[in-house]
């Protein structure tokens, strides 16, 4: 059993800072929490600034990393940004995506990720062709998230169509399985493993046919697996769902039984009064993505009065524009006070945990996001002396977070009791930076 201390000159428990606190660690979990603890027990590791739960990225896609600088070039749609998307995803293979995951994994551990949600869909070989490894590409991501020192949920994508009634394009190919019953068959090979959750994602109901929409929810259920879905991010989505159903893609899910508790609707940004109502009674969960909501001028969803209505919020950095789960929660508020013209819709606090205990929540590590006894050893240490952070009083430590603080800010972060990165520097992956600018230039040919 390996056995160790870290002592925080501040610490968020029970959202409320404490000043000096201990935490006795062992195989990855935390044994004992000490407050009123002023100086750090000898041999203990210390973390100074603010420290709290580890963050969860619930959305990501990691190639979408190689785009950043490039599709904000000119100007466009979401659907040209897809084009491009499209030509990034031709070129991944196994080992050029397991450098490039590798290197964006440990991006998110720099700024204080402890987990992410990896909705991945690119499972094949171009044209489609079946790697001898039919999980060759998930199994990378894994390993990747393994090698960075986070944990990973792979939430593996069902994605059969190019939209309602038609056949994959020559770039979706790759994606697809053909039917929800061989996707469901490649999925049940996957293993979970001590840092890495397997869990299900339906791409969109443009991508995923009606009639195929229960079984992939079938194969989360007996799991208890988590189920993730894009869901209505485009109005240009929710006109074509009637065209074909007659109804909302909200509805649609409704009605093959896709909605609850273990389900997260990523952006639900264009939704009727109806449909909240769907998401919120069946406990269906909300992950907001506003950093990439705003870079694709996807719109504004409707976060308040999703939560009002019992849908649990969390956050993901999606195309990693930036990766920084602090400028996520801020902009999740701003964004509102922009739309409404009023301040103050959510606390800090609760915007924190919509970054950490409700994001791991929706990853199916409901025991994660809090620094208690009995939870993984999972947490981050903000400084509070930066240009950023200096100034406010430590008891403010949830504000100068979500409204000051930056990924930068990130001084330690340690993923079941294993210190990953420490002042400020990765212990696994010595340059993230030339490592991402590598694995970009491969994809480059």
């Amino acid at each position: 059993m390996t056995k160790r201390t870290y002592w925080a000159e501040h610490a968020r428990l029970d959202d409320t800072v404490e000043p000096g606190v201990a935490l006795d660690v062992a195989d990855g979990r935390i044994t004992a929490v000490h407050k009123e603890t002023p100086a750090p027990p000898p041999g203990a590791e210390v973390l100074r600034g603010l420290t709290m739960p580890g963050l969860a990225n619930t959305h990501s896609h990691a190639f979408h990393r190689a785009l950043r600088g490039t599709v904000q070039v000119g100007s466009g749609t979401f659907w040209t940004w897809r084009d491009l998307m499209y030509r990034c995803a031709d070129r991944l293979t196994p080992d050029t995506y397991h450098a490039l995951a590798r290197a964006v994994y440990a991006e998110m551990a720099l700024a204080g990720i402890t987990a992410v949600g990896e909705f991945h869909y690119v499972h094949h070989a171009p044209g489609g062709t079946r790697y001898t490894d039919p999980n060759a590409m998930g199994e990378a991501l894994i390993e990747a998230a393994a090698e960075a020192g986070i944990r990973i949920t792979l939430l593996d994508t069902a994605y059969f169509s190019a939209g309602f009634g038609q056949p994959p394009n020559t770039h979706q190919l790759r994606f697809s399985d053909g039917t929800a019953d061989a996707w469901a068959e490649r999925c049940s090979l996957l293993k979970e493993r001590d840092h890495a959750r397997i869990g299900a994602a339906i791409h969109s109901v443009r991508a995923v046919p009606a009639d195929q929409l229960a079984t992939v929810a079938h194969w989360a259920a007996e799991r208890g697996a988590p189920l993730h879905v894009h869901l209505s991010e485009q109005t240009a989505e929710n006109d074509a769902c009637h065209a074909a159903h007659g109804r909302t893609p909200t509805r649609l899910l409704a009605d093959h039984g896709v909605l609850g508790p273990r389900t997260t609707g990523v952006h639900n940004t264009h939704l009727t009064d109806e449909d909240i109502a769907l998401l919120g009674d069946s406990g269906t969960g909300t992950c907001m993505c506003p950093t990439t909501e705003r870079d694709l001028a996807d719109g504004i969803g409707p976060a308040v009065a999703l939560q009002a209505a019992g849908s649990p919020l969390s956050l993901g950095s999606d195309s990693h524009a930036v990766i920084d789960l602090f400028e996520e929660a801020r902009a999740m508020e701003l964004n509102e006070r922009l739309r409404t013209r009023t301040r103050g819709h959510w606390t800090a606090a609760a915007l924190l945990r919509a970054a950490s205990a409700d994001g791991h929540a929706a990853l199916g590590r409901p025991e994660a996001g809090t620094l208690e006894t009995g939870a993984p050893a999972d947490f981050t240490t903000i400084a509070l002396d930066t240009v950023r952070t200096a100034g406010p009083l430590p008891r403010l430590g949830a504000e100068t977070a979500v409204f000051a603080a930056t990924g930068a800010d990130v001084r330690h972060t340690v993923v079941a009791g294993r210190h990953v990165v420490r002042d400020g520097a990765h212990t696994l992956v010595p340059d993230v930076p030339s490592a991402l600018a590598g694995a970009i230039h491969a994809l480059r040919g």
